[in-house]
């Protein structure tokens, strides 16, 4: 099974998508779309929907995890977020594939062991989980952490009922 990861950004939106064969998990990319500060929302909402569209037409998920938001003090920030969030949403849901979010507290503590882990931790234990011979973006790693922390739920929900 494929996993596509997203952590969804107004500015830079990260991605990253593993494959889970039984309990083992494999690297399979991970990226990032940025958007020009100066390019108006709108268009960076389309951005990011046809920049996760051609990700997710070339590497084929079976399934989508998306950071959920987090609270914000700035409600603009925090609007803008969530619609960049929904842009991912859709780009996922017109693939037709199933779309799962997970807090960011969540995923912290699911791969680095820690809700309230730094980017650095996270970036670090994404290296190590995966055995990539580099750092990826903190955006991607957030993404790829997202994706992890599906697999890791999906596994255990399948030991569960075993």
């Amino acid at each position: 099974m494929r996993i596509i990861g997203i952590d969804p950004g107004s500015r830079v939106t990260g991605y990253g998508i593993i494959v889970c064969r039984g309990p083992e998990i494999g690297f399979v990319t991970c990226g990032t779309i940025r958007m020009e500060r100066e390019t108006d929302f709108s268009h960076r909402l389309f951005m990011i929907f046809d920049g996760l569209s051609e990700v997710m037409d070339r590497h084929r998920p079976d399934v989508a995890a998306v950071e959920d938001l987090f609270v914000a003090h700035n409600v603009r920030s925090a609007l803008k977020l969530g619609q960049a969030r929904g842009a991912a949403v859709v780009a996922a849901c017109r693939q037709g594939m199933p779309v799962f979010d997970y807090t960011p507290r969540k995923v912290k503590e699911n791969v680095a062991g820690y809700g309230h882990a730094e980017k650095s931790q996270v970036q670090e234990m994404v290296r190590v989980l995966l055995e990539l011979s580099a750092l990826p973006s903190s955006d991607a790693a957030d993404a790829l952490a997202v994706a992890l922390c599906h697999a890791h739920h999906m596994t255990y929900a399948a030991l569960s009922i075993s």
